[in-house]
């Protein structure tokens, strides 16, 4: 099952299934921090920025979607975030 996220379906550009663990990298001290810029419910986080558990990005946990597919799209060196998913 697919779930969409805040910005829901962008239908002049190709979605692609791509794994958490490939747009995020893991920190020993717990966080997350994407490896390029990307975009949550309208919000953009450059690449680098660090995430604890509970902080919340456009309305979301993006620990909740750890391991799971991620419905994205490539809009210039951003990685927009559909939703995931189940």
């Amino acid at each position: 099952m697919f779930s969409f996220g805040l910005l829901g379906i962008i239908l002049h550009m190709q979605n692609l299934r791509i794994n958490f663990n490939q747009i995020f990298n893991f920190h020993p001290d717990g966080t997350i921090a994407p490896k390029a810029s990307v975009r949550v419910g309208g919000v953009k986080l450059g690449s680098g920025v660090k995430l604890g558990r509970g902080i919340k990005v456009g309305g979301r946990d993006l620990f909740e979607w750890s391991g799971k597919d991620l419905s994205v799209t490539q809009d210039g060196d951003t990685w927009a975030i559909n939703g995931y998913y189940e």
